[in-house]
């Protein structure tokens, strides 16, 4: 044996102990024969690594070459105490430290060596235990930190070690226990998973796994997260249905249930049942559950775990796969393409309107259901992603996946101002600019005084309603019984929007004249008016306030878009029923064709008791109004709706729209969510299932007895199968103090606000009457839910096994027989632009304001499109007054593309209002600027209630590329205004499209940036030259000051490919405009500044729009001159870029990050930008990325009337 040469400590004195220990037992290593003095050395480091973590740390530290050098000793040496002596040194490495440590080991090879050392200890007959019990656990560490692992362990031969050990060793626990952490390692790979499960493994772990034990409870843990692991192989997963697992899996889970009455064995249940998670992934695991009785079974036990919160994890489990076993239903729909078709000019070569021309014909479609077949297949089992081409590197392809969608391409990013069409063509919308050429000889300029800002029309004060008056005949208490469910879809003249029902509620028998009812509103009691009913000659005349003559019968072809699942009347007939005391009707109010509308409570106004002290001499009610004029005219608003043409033959004009809306003087919260509200709501249709004698499974059109929960089905768009989201209907007949639910059940979108707190909207006639007419947030037991009802192919962009997703709120009625709306959100109606425009239009001052209103053109179903012009009369006749006059640059300003974003249009009238008015602001803006308005870019998909599309079946936001002036009119003519003024050297200094936002909360823009765009991308962001004008952030950074709903950290200016058909990227790269903007606006509310916790309400969205035009003023006094020396605050471009952290968060889609913290729940959708194309993640991966704990997530609706 040679000596130990011990090295002088003199040359030690700038190292560690450490360090010379590694310098000796490398030099160690080039002597073979060292086998003694190498396992000193390692016995000496290994008791400095157990008692020292300055050790442990130093090993383990940037350039440090200690673990090379264990590992190269580990590799070569032949003495077994030392290679007991390395293992226990890297058992000890890798124990603390976290990953970070783990992740050094796999740096130096240590994955491939120990794989070789786990080969080679194999050979041994018997292999020592020791050896094996050690390179396991350190694998089962390393390995998930190493990608390539799994091919390493399948080239190496390691999988079948592994499991022969187990196979052999099947009680020494010790050596089993780590044998089963590194084949859940191994699992994590699909072929290596299919390989174990062809050598037995899964049969194998049911042999470890069993009944309630309290011995063994660790081991029976790791088998149960290996088995989970293995069984998302779909072989694995057919192989354990074969051999009836999933009955053994449920019967050992109900075993442990019962028995773990301490909850002390929490991880075993939930490895249980993640196995079954993992099981049912497949159609053969789902049937066999439900063969088994495994929705009842995990109903039950779920429900006895929910009184201890420390069981949410098992609570939430179950939930998941409940949820995923649900049987899949198709809509109860004969077909899911829109009620109404609308035949266009051309037909379309590609694209889903394409698609749906050439599905049968209509007859055929209603008796084949071919366009609503739900998929049976499993999820992507057209190819088992076991194969050996597997993408192994899963950073490469998430690399690659975030960076799909941002334009790379320099060239393609770089404005290409190019006509696009000739300037003679462009002639044509010469007429449309008059203020360029006109001399004014025929005004009057003379005056300067502003004139009052009066309407010169007629003049109307409050509106007032009569509340008191004759008694109601005594007929009028023999009410109909049962539910009048009224389906508006196709009836509401200028409603947009599809409605579900009109409902009628379940009214019963009065058995007294009297009432007392009490409303606490805004922290206050009111008192309703004393009345016995309405005004006879009221009544009668508002009933016959007709567009047509009604029919007495359905019109054919109409479907219904609600469900009846529980027992609900809905009829797809407008009521043509008129109250028993209203028979002897005289002239109606309106000349030739004429508008009725909705069905006014038949009671009139609640009365109170005698004691009472209101009394029956209240003869009226006067509606409160704004200070300022108001815009709203009824009787206005019913000669525009006769004039409007939509595709349904609306007869009926709902009561909001014909009232009209002020905002509520009280602020309304955003909704705070009680925990568990969506598991609980999952947990019902899941009790519905196992209980179906309470379900009515069709659609139904009176009941006797009718119960207080509705399914409610979405019309989708004209000339489409999809795009369900808005939702405008009307409910009547309630009883107050009910709990009434209404479930919207073929919603699309991955994620909704009303999963954040947004509630629905409501109206009330009878608060109207009462001199509150105000839409109100009102709901509670919010949530937005995946359902069991599936999606077809076609529906669902050529994508199988798509799900549609629920929203559910209940609403407490306060009025009894009362009248209530519902929608998605404030409805803005075409003809409530038109009367607006009417209204601003009258009442200017022509010596102060140029005002003009013309039609660009006139949309398929020939309804006219109008374009406004706002500027500010010259000051006289003199040449320099009438140059400056045409020289002023222009704002171009649009909105309402989509339908179903009525908060744009809400903005457009707060633009429109301060424009107009004579605040010395706004004439100052009039005087700087010249402003082209289109206000409504859609209007056939506001009039006929659609949510996204045009009658065209196609997102009008797309088309902006190559508009068809066939299809795409208002597209094609908008374009054409903007390329005139670029052909005649007047690109306008901001272009901006009003829009929407589901998904996010407060206001913020999209823009375009080459800088940021290339920036984002991470490819040589850092050496990137390209310079660039940062203005395009003067005008969002303005709002961030001024604007209190207004939000910088959400804009983002970033280019992306699938929005290079939209209006912002258009306008941009084609016309030239630098500021050219998307403008979206929350649905929901602030999460930031003034607002912050506040649901948005019209009031905050019109102060929005007038707070743009402020900031084009500040934006006209910067843009001067000294354009490029801004203030330093307005144009901190570095700092804002590297803050705005951007996000993917679909495959198509970036956005910055989510301004949503995480629910407790975990919400389990997507969330992308909406005013851009919605695009889903795959649906396996709601919950197989989530959280180690995974849990279920907690975190819109029927149409009638339009938005």
């Amino acid at each position: 044996m040679s000596k130990l040469k011990v090295i002088p400590e003199k040359s030690l004195a700038n190292n560690s102990r450490i360090v010379g220990l590694l310098a000796q037992l490398e030099k160690i290593n080039t002597d073979s024969t060292e086998s003694d003095n190498a396992r000193y050395v390692t016995s000496k480091i290994l008791h400095l690594a157990q008692s020292q973590e300055k050790t442990r740390r130093e090993m383990t530290t940037k350039g440090s070459t200690g673990v090379e050098i264990l590992l190269l000793t580990l590799e070569n040496t032949k003495d077994l105490q030392t290679t007991l002596n390395i293992l226990s040194i890297l058992t000890e490495l890798v124990s603390t430290g976290g990953g970070r440590r783990a992740s050094f080991l796999v740096a130096k090879g240590g994955s491939q060596i120990l794989l070789q050392l786990l080969m080679n200890a194999s050979k041994d007959s018997p292999p020592h235990e020791e050896v094996m019990v050690q390179a396991h656990s350190i694998l089962a560490k390393i390995g998930p930190k190493d990608k390539k692992f799994g091919v390493k362990a399948r080239i190496n031969g390691a999988l079948n070690i592994t499991l022969n050990l187990v196979k052999q060793h099947l009680q020494n626990h010790r050596l089993v226990l780590p044998c089963l952490q590194l084949l859940r390692v191994y699992s994590a790979n699909s072929v290596n998973s299919v390989s174990l499960g062809k050598n037995g493994i899964v049969e194998l772990m049911f042999k470890i796994i069993g009944p309630f034990s309290k011995k063994n409870s660790g081991l029976m843990k790791v088998a149960l997260d290996t088995l989970a692991a293995l069984l998302k192989s779909k072989t694995n997963a057919r192989r354990a249905v074969d051999r009836g697992y999933v009955q053994v899996l449920l019967t050992i889970y109900v075993d442990w249930h019962r028995h773990d009455s301490r909850h002390r064995n929490v991880l075993i249940r939930k490895g249980i049942l993640q196995s079954l998670k993992s099981v049912t992934n497949i159609k053969l695991g789902r049937k066999a559950f439900i063969d088994a009785n495994g929705m009842k079974i995990l109903y039950n036990t779920s429900q006895e775990c929910l009184a201890a919160r420390t069981l949410d994890s098992l609570v939430n489990t179950s939930s998941l796969i409940m949820r995923k076993c649900f049987p899949k239903n198709r809509l109860p729909l004969p077909t899911i393409k829109s009620s109404f078709h609308f035949q266009l000019p051309v037909i379309p070569m590609t694209g889903p309107v394409a698609q749906l021309y050439s599905l049968p014909p209509e007859e055929n479609l209603h008796r084949t259901f071919v366009d609503d077949v739900v998929d049976e297949s499993d999820d992507n089992d057209d190819i088992d992603l076991e194969a050996e081409n597997e993408i192994e590197n899963e950073d490469d392809l998430d690399k690659n996946f975030k960076n799909d969608d941002i334009e790379t391409d320099i060239n393609k990013l770089k404005p290409l101002q190019v006509p696009g069409r000739s300037i003679e063509d462009l002639k044509m919308y010469e007429h449309l600019f008059p203020e360029l050429v006109d001399d004014f000889q025929g005004c009057d300029l003379i005056s300067k005084e502003p004139k009052p800002f009066v309407f010169e029309g007629k003049v109307r004060g409050p509106i007032v309603v009569p509340t008191a008056g004759e008694e109601a005949s005594g007929n009028s208490g023999s009410l109909r019984k049962g539910v009048v469910t009224k389906e508006k879809m196709s009836f509401r003249r200028d409603e947009s929007i599809k409605k579900p029902a009109f409902m009628n509620l379940p009214k019963e028998d009065i058995k007294g004249n009297d009432r007392t009812l009490s409303q606490q509103l805004d922290g206050q009691n009111r008192t309703v008016s004393s009345a016995h009913g309405l005004n006879n000659d009221i009544v009668k005349a508002l009933d016959r306030i007709t567009l047509q003559n009604i029919p007495s019968q359905i019109g054919q072809g109409l479907t219904t878009g609600v469900r009846k699942d529980y027992s609900l009347p809905l009829t797809v007939l407008m009521c043509t029923k008129s109250c028993p005391h209203n028979s002897t009707c005289g002239n109606t109010l309106f000349e030739g064709r004429t508008v009725q509308l909705g069905k006014l409570c038949c009671t009139g106004v609640e009365t109170e008791d005698e004691d009472s002290e209101s009394n029956s001499s209240v003869e009226h009610a006067s509606v409160e109004i704004p200070d300022a004029p108001t815009l709203h005219d009824p009787d206005l608003y019913i000669e525009i709706v006769k004039n409007t043409k939509s595709v349904p033959e609306y007869s009926e004009v709902a009561y909001p729209d014909y009232f009209g809306h002020i905002p509520p003087p009280f602020k309304e919260p955003i909704l705070e969510r009680p925990y568990g509200v969506q598991r609980t709501k999952i947990a019902q249709d899941i009790e519905r299932l196992i209980h179906q004698s309470d379900i009515i499974d069709r659609v139904v059109y009176d009941l006797d007895n009718p119960k207080n929960e509705y399914d409610l089905i979405l019309n989708s768009d004209i000339n489409s199968n999809h795009y369900h989201q808005w939702f405008y209907f009307e409910v009547s007949g309630m009883r107050p103090g009910v709990a009434y639910r209404f479930n919207i059940i073929n919603c699309e979108k991955s994620n909704s606000q009303f999963n954040y707190g947004m509630q629905p909207l409501m109206y009330s006639v009878q608060e109207a009457l009462n001199a509150r007419p105000w839409w109100i947030r009102m709901g509670t037991d919010i949530c937005y839910y995946k359902n069991h009802f599936s999606r077809s192919s076609v529906a669902a962009g050529g994508q199988k096994g798509k799900s549609y997703y629920t929203i559910t709120f209940t609403v407490n009625f306060p009025h009894k027989d009362d009248v209530c709306y519902f929608a998605y959100h404030y409805p803005y109606t075409y003809s409530a632009l038109q009367m607006h425009l009417q209204k601003l239009e009258s009442a200017h001052n022509p010596q102060q304001i140029y005002f003009r209103k013309d039609v660009l053109c006139e949309t398929l179903s020939g309804n006219s499109c109008p374009l406004v012009t706002i500027t500010a009369m010259p000051e006289s006749h003199y040449y320099e007054h009438i140059c400056q006059f045409r020289n002023r640059p222009y704002i171009f300003l649009s909105a309402r593309v989509h339908p179903g974003e009525t908060n744009a249009s809400w903005v457009m009238k707060g633009t429109l209002e301060y424009l107009m008015s004579n605040n010395p602001a706004a004439q100052c803006l009039r005087e700087s600027y010249i402003f082209k308005i289109i206000p409504m870019l859609n209007p056939d998909g506001v009039i006929n209630g659609n949510h996204r599309c045009s009658l065209s079946g196609e997102d009008l936001n797309r088309q902006w590329q190559s508009p068809n002036p066939d299809l795409h009119p208002t597209i094609y003519h908008t374009k054409g205004l903007l390329q005139y003024l670029a052909a005649v050297k007047r690109l306008p200094l901001v272009y901006c499209d009003y829009h929407g936002h589901s998904r996010k909360k407060n206001v913020f823009m999209y823009g375009c940036s080459i800088k940021e765009t290339v920036w984002h991308t991470s490819d040589n962001a850092a050496s990137c030259d390209v310079v660039e004008d940062v203005g395009y952030r003067t005008l969002p950074k303005i709002l961030s000051h001024i604007a209190p709903a207004f939000c910088m950290s959400s804009c983002s200016f970033v280019v992306e490919k699938s929005k290079e058909s939209t209006a912002r990227v258009v306008v941009w790269r084609e016309i030239g405009v630098q500021r050219s903007y998307t403008m979206e606006s929350t649905l929901c509310g602030c999460d930031q500044g003034k607002y912050k916790g506040l649901q948005i309400g019209t009031r905050e969205l019109e102060e929005m729009g007038a707070k743009f035009c402020i900031g084009l003023l500040r934006l006209k006094r910067l843009t001067s001159s000294m354009e490029y020396n801004l203030p330093s605050s307005l144009l901190d471009f570095d700092n804002d870029l590297i803050d705005s952290s951007c996000k993917v968060t679909s495959p198509t889609t970036y956005v910055l990050d989510e301004d949503e913290p995480r629910f407790l729940e975990e919400v389990d959708y997507s969330a992308e930008s909406n005013d851009e194309i919605d695009i889903e993640l795959p649906e396996n991966a709601d919950y197989e990325n989530s959280a180690p704990e995974e849990v279920l997530s907690d975190s819109e609706s029927s149409r009638t009337y339009p938005p």
